[in-house]
């Protein structure tokens, strides 16, 4: 499983929230958590970040440089 999988189920679970839940708090569609907590790859980064903002967190885009730096 991804990071960003692993992180979103486990803070989800912390809350003592649903996927349901999550996803109405977070303002998105069910299906947007289940993407994300399923790893898959074909997300939107703006969807993304709103569930991340409810954990004071967001992503970007990686320099594909840096990427290859912290491996």
């Amino acid at each position: 499983m991804s990071k960003l999988s692993d992180f979103v189920k486990t803070k989800r679970k912390q809350l003592g929230l649903n996927q349901e839940d999550l996803a109405e708090k977070a303002g998105v569609a069910l299906t947007v958590i289940r993407k994300i907590e399923q790893g898959k790859e074909n997300l939107s980064l703006a969807k993304v970040n709103q569930v991340l903002h409810l954990f004071g967190h967001v992503v970007g885009p990686i320099n594909e440089n840096d990427a290859t730096r912290n491996s």
